[in-house]
């Protein structure tokens, strides 16, 4: 039997990497334990698939686990598994030189990036395991692979050398035993040799490893640490609802069960399983900036990170659950995803599957839809700005308030539906509430003429029904802007007299107005939506909305003050009487002010704001004293 000992030097470019690895790869120093725990996992794998594949491999594979020790006393801590082991040119070969990658060109691009670490590290043995350093003085290791007789002890201190050594007496698998630093708050080393600290890091990263995680003591029984229950990968019919229930109060920490529940599976050339939630109740933080997202990100069921921004759209970010990927490109630490094409493919595929779920809940289960919709309705559509590839999904599933029903809201395909014989476009007003796009003097002639109208309340709905622009081939068209004409060709044809006399009449009192208003309007017109007001505010067909435009200044945009078109209703006693006076030749002053009031009238009729509230005031409580 051979018994060599060498003692052999890293490369220069190799300790560089090691030590760049140790002091700036991993952002948390708790992750060592995680890497050792996942590597004796896959250890195990690889036993189990090497005994079925090879019949003459004489291993026992009845009691395959993790174990974990520690000896607060010797301020050591060893993860040992009976998985697959290692041969000599295993561990020369895997660990000595990091799985021969010790390259200027790798070192040139971790200084870069760490984001930018090569894809031939990723799960290596050597990459996680020279993690243990952070937090060790030595390391040891022992291995012996299954089917061999000797086996190899391999020993560093993570500086210039290290010492690889046959041995005849190692059990089959590898143990690795850490020789723990002394304990620093400041420097966020733990005590790793504390019970209580291994059960909190198991817990959390490796809760879900199929085999099991034992912690080992002397006077007593050892304890698994893992629940080894990882619901996404088992069959939907197998888990029990309970199940489901409990395992999303564990990911989102919610007292409520969750609204839906979705399991999937993607197989093929790159596999995963997912279990995502959409909960009841929409999160405080929702609507913040640092608000957290609800998908964790798993690879073969070891816990890599919370929040997973890549795996979820901004406007999906209430939903809670687990991604697991087989097979997942990540950087050197597996903490940081690749932007890879498996990430957004998977992305993909979990987008259409949440807005496919949501929009069979609006079909099959109304109540539920309105419970998601009041609670994320608002947030959904944003995605109507931000994911044009699934623009219309997301229409699908929009549910608005309409003139249809004062108490349901309506979809657009319901909409759509409804419409009268000849219409041509969907109809919608926008503003702060209800109640006040009701009573719009926007809203008479929709309201006379029975067509019905879209009241978009929320602040997202300024902008993404300019965004969209149409729905079905239908045109979405602000009632508050352009012209608008909702005569049949006959009613047309009957009025065109009327019209004509009308704008005769009313040629000089609208250029009189719009000389007097020229600060604020960009031509006065008369009105053809007008039924009982005196007169209403409208934009030109592209101009931006009022609202858009303050939205645009508290952020910052500098964007052009945006003149708008005073309409007038020419058969409202107020808009005859001034014709009347102004053909009379009366006090041009007076006749200002009245235009003053008549523009300040519309502007609050619509829900804005008026330049000058005080001399608005003034001129009103003036003009109402000569009356009494």
């Amino acid at each position: 039997m051979s018994s060599r000992t060498e003692t052999l030097e890293f490369q220069a470019e190799t300790r560089q990497l090691l030590q760049l690895m140790v002091h700036s790869i991993y952002s948390h120093k708790d992750v060592f334990l995680r890497e050792l725990v996942s590597n004796a996992s896959d250890a195990l794998d690889k036993l189990r698939l090497e005994s079925l594949v090879d019949g003459d491999l004489d291993v026992d594979t009845a009691d395959l686990h993790i174990e974990i020790e520690t000896d607060p006393a010797a301020r050591t801590l060893t993860v040992r598994d009976n998985g697959i082991g290692m041969s000599r040119e295993d561990v020369v070969s895997l660990i000595g030189t990091i799985a021969r990658s010790g390259t200027a060109e790798l070192l040139r691009k971790l200084k870069e990036s760490r984001e930018a670490a090569a894809q031939d590290l990723i799960g290596q043995f050597g990459v996680g395991f020279y993690s243990t350093f952070m937090v060790a003085d030595t390391v040891t290791l022992l291995t012996r692979r299954a089917g061999q007789t000797e086996g190899t002890r391999w020993e560093s201190t993570g500086e210039g050398t290290y010492v690889v050594e046959t041995v005849d007496d190692a059990p089959q698998g590898t143990s690795v035993t850490v020789h723990l630093k002394p304990a620093d708050s400041e420097d966020n080393l733990a005590d790793y040799s504390d019970h209580g600290k291994i059960r909190e890091i198991v817990k959390r990263y490796s809760d879900f490893i199929a085999w099991p995680i034992r912690l080992v003591t002397p006077d007593a029984e050892p304890v698994t640490l893992n629940s080894m229950k990882a619901l996404w990968a088992r069959p939907r019919d197998e888990v029990a609802e309970e199940e489901y229930r409990d395992f999303y109060r564990h990911v989102s920490h919610d007292w409520a069960d969750p609204l839906e529940t979705i399991h999937m599976r993607g197989e093929g050339v790159f596999e995963y399983e997912a279990l995502l939630f959409i909960p009841t109740h929409a999160p405080f933080d929702l609507f913040m900036a640092d608000g957290r997202r609800g998908v964790q990100l798993y690879v073969k069921r070891v816990f890599v990170m919370d929040d997973c921004a890549a795996l979820m759209p901004n406007y999906l970010r209430f939903v809670k659950g687990v991604v697991d990927a087989h097979d997942l490109s990540l950087n050197i630490s597996r903490e940081i995803l690749q932007q890879d094409r498996q990430i957004q493919i998977v992305r993909r595929r979990l987008v259409r599957k949440v807005l496919a779920t949501v929009k069979e809940m609006r079909t099959e289960h109304a109540d539920r839809y309105r419970t998601f919709w009041s609670e994320f309705g608002r947030v959904v559509k944003e995605g109507l700005l931000e994911d044009p590839d699934n623009q219309q999904a997301i229409l699908d599933i929009v549910s608005v308030a309409s003139t249809h029903d004062a108490t349901e809201p309506t979809t657009l395909r319901e909409y759509v539906e409804r419409m009268k014989d000849g219409q041509e476009e969907i109809y919608y007003a926008t503003g702060e509430t209800r109640a006040m796009l009701e009573n719009s003097p926007h809203m008479e002639a929709f309201r006379a003429k029975g067509y019905e109208v879209l009241l978009l309340t929320d602040p997202v709905d300024e902008v993404w029904v300019e965004r969209v622009a149409q729905f079905d081939g239908r045109p979405l068209r602000s009632i508050a802007k352009g012209q608008v004409d909702l005569d049949t060709e006959q009613e047309r044809e009957e009025a065109e007299t009327e019209r004509e006399r009308q704008t005769k009449e009313y040629a000089a009192l609208l250029a009189f107005l719009g000389g007097a208003l020229a600060d604020n309007v960009k031509e006065v017109r008369l009105s053809s939506r007008l039924t009982t007001s005196p007169a209403c505010i409208v934009g030109d067909a592209h101009d931006i909305t009022p609202t858009l435009e303050k939205m645009y200044r508290a952020m910052g945009q500098e964007v052009p003050k945006v003149k708008r078109i005073l309409e007038l209703n020419p058969t409202h006693p107020l808009v005859t009487g001034l014709r009347a006076a102004h053909e009379r030749g009366g006090d041009e002053g007076a006749l200002t002010e009245t235009a003053e009031l008549l523009y300040g009238m519309a502007l609050l009729a619509e829900g804005g704001d008026l330049a000058d509230p005080a001399r608005f005031a003034r001129v009103l409580a003036d003009r109402l004293a000569r009356t009494l």
